[in-house]
């Protein structure tokens, strides 16, 4: 029977990404690092207690060796240099990556967005050859580029699947972008405000379109890089109309042309200036990837988890890294404040 290694087991993309391997006929190893278990795992999945800073644990983990290791927390060049340090002893590996990596024709990217036109414009859709940020440590976007290059270049020793994976969607969530529509619903919201009239798109991927992706590469092990998203690239007001259609409520949606008219009215984390929206063709092309499950067919799951885990808490206690990546989500004073103050919309001409 092939072995499989999962590293970030427990985290959201780890737990759908076991179960995938499970399913396909995979003896797995969950290792995190509580070596818990997911309910939804078959009783054959084997968990191990892992400290992936720990080169030692991780090589004793690998044993005398395994077909697969898949590592969907793996950031920087150390932890590449870890994964190929076991070359030899590892068949193959499938390592998540981000779409933040990619620079724009003028050296933009994630990194310079907070600067003044500093918003990278991509094409639309992003292929794989696009430019990528310079590696290096000092940001989670460098770190990310500096952990592909190392695996591509010991691509011969190691092959590896770099998935670039778009905004991660789904349970077990630690920064669920979902939060800004669904918490407000909860609150009662009658209205919330969306910059840039809406038309935001920064393409989601669902956990489980990950695990699909996953489970396809290691069938078909290879150096590559591959764009991870779902089929579809919704825009911010047709994501806000399907948590609505969730949860059963109808508020009105107030669309600002342009950027936030305020510091914390209308930003949500998806509200971009120009598209993030990257093409899949690749992955259909290499990996065979079909149609695995549409952003709003999923949302229900979504939902569920962040209902759950707000009960009783505040949302900065249940998402400490959501608070500390955007800031004050719900500055509902200032949105009312923004609201109260702005022009009514014109009479329809007649």
């Amino acid at each position: 029977m092939r072995r499989a290694v999962v590293i970030g087991a427990t985290g959201q993309i780890g737990r759908p990404a076991v179960g995938a391997l499970a399913s396909d006929g995979w003896e797995v190893t969950a290792a995190s690092r509580g070596g818990d278990r997911d309910a939804a795992w078959p009783d054959g999945v084997r968990t191990v207690r892992l400290d992936r800073e720990d080169d030692a644990a991780l090589a004793a983990v690998v044993g005398d060796g395994c077909d697969l290791v898949v590592d969907v927390v793996a950031y920087g060049a150390r932890h590449a240099r870890q994964l190929t340090s076991l070359a030899g002893r590892v068949g193959s590996a499938v390592v998540v990556s981000s779409v933040s990596v990619y620079e724009d024709g003028k050296g933009r990217g994630f990194d310079t967005q907070s600067e003044p036109d500093g918003f990278p414009e991509y094409p639309v859709p992003i292929p794989e050859t696009q430019p990528t940020v310079a590696p290096g440590e000092s940001t989670y976007s460098t770190g990310k580029a500096a952990l592909e290059q190392e695996l591509l270049a010991a691509g011969d020793r190691l092959p590896a699947t770099l998935l670039r994976a778009g905004a991660v969607h789904g349970p077990y969530c630690r920064t669920p972008r979902e939060l800004y529509f669904v918490k407000r619903n909860l609150d009662g919201r009658g209205r919330r405000v969306v910059a840039y009239g809406g038309r935001s798109r920064f393409h989601p991927v669902s956990v489980h379109t990950l695990a699909e992706l996953i489970r396809l590469a290691a069938a078909r092990p290879g150096p590559r890089v591959l764009n991870a998203c779902d089929d579809e690239a919704p825009t911010v007001a047709e994501i806000a109309a399907a948590i609505d259609a969730v949860m059963g409520v109808e508020p009105e949606t107030v669309l600002v042309d342009g950027p936030p008219p305020a510091p914390t009215v209308g930003d949500t984390p998806w509200s971009v200036p120009a598209p993030v929206v990257c093409d899949m063709t690749a992955a259909r092309r290499e990996l065979g990837l079909g149609p695995v499950a549409r952003y709003a067919e999923t949302l229900p799951e979504t939902v569920e988890w962040i209902e759950r885990r707000l009960a009783g808490r505040d949302w900065r206690e249940a998402y400490p890294k959501l608070f500390q990546a955007y800031g004050d989500l719900f500055d509902y004073a200032a949105e009312d404040a923004w609201l109260d103050a702005a022009p009514a919309p014109a009479a329809p001409a007649t």
